[in-house]
């Protein structure tokens, strides 16, 4: 693992991590983190992927992990960005770094969760050859499982409209809640989590249109056990590529002999054996083993 440092178009640093040799690789992997999930929890994936013979890149968005800047350390308080910022500049950025370094290879995008969600706002999706998704789906919070509504209810009417006024940011730490956010990342996924049709329905019909005309290739992977996504929060996200071939495989632990997986459980070793094979096979069928002479 390598750390490298990648800048946005309008200059903002970020560090993201990179495994395997871009020299001799078959493609390029680029990992898009979920909501508040910082990139050392994709180090494992990443350097398995490397030894399928992939270059690999992980990174934090703007604000979080090693993309945090040190005078915001303490508290994300004026640090202003927003989901938008991250998919537009952050992860725009990071596309352009990998596609560069394995030029004229594939770029693969695999995306967990929001990693997932925001691939249809990166302007430049059209260098991505195929996007594998992780347990993404969308944020209607009255699609979120059953169990979870009563909790997402008190977030995104009491805790959210309470905490952003009072600390200047989300502190998710404190509160035990997906982690520390900007305000403006916050404010705009909770507008998205509180319509119907979640980021297309708030943010209009030019995206909506961006998204129905995409055309990579997608395999979703999505759990019978998510916390979080139901069936139909995947089925709505992925309806809104529709006119990208779309493959939704849903999958039980005992279809795997695991007792769980759940929102998380993709990435974590124990899954080692049992589904990163399946994402391997997929994104490999996108890059022939590449032969140096």
């Amino acid at each position: 693992m390598r750390r490298t440092p990648v800048v946005a178009a309008d200059g903002f640093p970020l560090l993201a991590h990179t495994f395997g040799d871009a020299r001799t690789a078959r493609a390029g992997v680029l990992i898009v983190p979920a909501m508040g999930v910082e990139q050392q929890y994709y180090a494992a994936f990443a350097q398995w992927l490397a030894a399928q013979g992939h270059f690999v890149a992980t990174f934090d968005y703007r604000g979080m992990g090693h993309s945090r800047p040190a005078q915001f350390r303490r508290s994300l308080a004026g640090f202003e960005a927003d989901v938008t910022t991250w998919a537009m500049c952050d992860t725009a950025a990071l596309v352009d770094f990998v596609a560069d370094r394995v030029a004229g290879r594939p770029l693969l995008w695999l995306g967990h969760s929001l990693g997932g969600q925001i691939f249809g706002l990166v302007p430049n999706r059209d260098r991505v050859t195929a996007m594998l998704t992780i347990a993404a789906g969308s944020g209607y919070w009255l699609q979120n499982v059953a169990r979870l509504r009563a909790t997402v209810w008190w977030l995104w009417y009491v805790v959210v409209p309470v905490a952003l006024p009072l600390f200047g940011y989300f502190p998710g730490r404190t509160l035990r809640k997906v982690g520390d956010l900007p305000a403006g990342v916050m404010r705009q996924w909770r507008r998205w989590c509180l319509n119907r049709d979640y980021l297309i329905g708030v943010e209009g019909d030019a995206v909506r249109e961006r998204y129905r005309a995409i055309r990579t290739p997608i395999l979703s992977l999505s759990f019978t056990d998510d916390e979080l996504m139901s069936r139909t929060n995947i089925e709505s996200l992925h309806s809104f590529y529709a006119s990208a071939p779309r493959e939704l495989r849903r999958i039980a632990p005992r279809d795997i002999g695991q007792k769980k997986i759940g929102h998380f459980g993709f990435f974590r070793r124990r899954a080692a054996d049992a589904l990163w094979p399946q994402a391997g096979q997929w994104l490999a069928s996108f890059a022939p083993v590449r032969v140096v002479y």
